[in-house]
Parts: structure tokens; C-alpha cells; sequence
């Protein structure tokens, strides 16, 4: 049995029960833009806390794009067994956030992510190589790079049954609190 799967479980906080059920940093985001059309790739979750869930990208690729018209999201979990889902409102994290988070990436990050402007078009990988090689050693977090955070209104958590009578949580942000119902499979 995973942890938390007790009824009593999905009495309490959502964020806890995050915590229990996932391991790991991969997760899958969902955006749309202004017109509607969905993007989804894989990124790395830096933090999830009370304040929300923490990634960090280039604010003029796709997925930054995309918030910056349409700042909700949605974000997927998934293990063998299980999934969570985490829908909300995304705002930019505070320039602080995101100065402190550039220096703890390794330099040849850094220079990748201050030489990139993701998602644009570049005539060939030679040409993206040399825009790294021209960065300088320890480059200065760009204006165009920083975090984002998804404030949770919602929570699902998905657990997986032979039978197809798979168990469906779902966590509603409340004013105080969550409302937590089942849900059919």
C-alpha cells in the first residue's frame, strides 16, 4: 500500500500528502497560450512549500510566453501507480528568488541559460555553441531567466487498481482549508 492511502489521508493537507506520495523532480507542465492551444513538455520542480510549486525557465520560451497570456497551469506527477495533479494560478517569482537560485546551478548552466533564448529559432548547433563559448565564466542571471509558481487550487490524486476502479482524490481550495471529494474512476 503507498503511503497515505489510508480514508483519513485525504483528510489533511494536500501538500503533505504530495510529499508522501512523490519522490523526485520530474514533472510534467501544461500551459495555454492566449489562443487556447495547449503545450505540455517535462520540467524540473525546484520546491513545492506552502507558497506553492517552484520551477525556473527562460520567460521567453514557450511555456513563459504562454503564461505571460494565460498565467494558470497544470502540473502532472507520475509514478508507477500513481499520479498527482496540481492545477492553479502562476505568478514569476521575485527577482531575489530567482538571483539566488541562478548561483547554486552549475556554471555550464548558467552560460547555456544566459547564451539561450529558448524556443527562438538558431541556424545551426555550432552557432548555439559559440553563443555559449562567448559567455563569461560566472554570467549574471539575464533579465529573460528566472521562476515561476503555481499556487494549488486544486489537487488530484490518482492510485491505480487492476479492476479499473482506480482510486480518484480531489482537493479543492477553500477560502479556509480544502474540500476534499472522491471521484469515479
Amino acid at each position: 500500500m503507498l503511503p497515505g492511502m489510508t480514508d483519513d489521508a485525504f483528510a489533511g493537507d494536500p501538500l503533505a500528502l504530495f510529499h508522501e506520495w512523490i519522490d523526485g523532480t520530474e514533472m510534467a507542465l501544461a500551459t495555454a497560450g492566449a489562443d487556447g492551444r495547449p503545450s505540455v513538455r517535462m520540467v524540473l520542480l525546484k520546491s513545492a512549500d506552502e507558497r506553492g510549486f517552484t520551477f525556473f525557465t527562460n520567460y521567453g520560451s514557450r511555456k513563459g510566453r504562454d503564461l505571460a497570456e494565460n498565467p494558470h497551469a497544470a502540473l502532472l506527477f507520475h509514478r508507477p501507480g500513481i499520479q498527482v495533479r496540481v492545477e492553479g494560478g502562476v505568478a514569476r517569482v521575485a527577482a531575489e528568488e530567482s538571483d539566488g537560485y541562478w548561483t547554486t546551478r552549475p556554471p555550464a548552466s548558467r552560460r547555456s541559460a544566459a547564451a539561450s533564448l529558448q524556443s527562438a529559432e538558431i541556424g545551426s548547433r555550432a552557432e548555439l555553441e559559440a553563443a555559449v563559448a562567448a559567455q563569461p565564466a560566472e554570467p549574471p542571471r539575464p533579465e529573460r531567466w528566472g521562476g515561476f509558481r503555481l499556487i494549488p487550487e486544486q489537487y488530484e490524486f490518482w492510485r491505480h487498481r487492476d479492476d479499473r476502479l482506480h482510486e480518484r482524490h480531489l482537493f479543492v481550495r477553500r477560502d479556509v482549508g480544502w474540500h476534499v471529494v472522491l471521484l469515479q474512476p
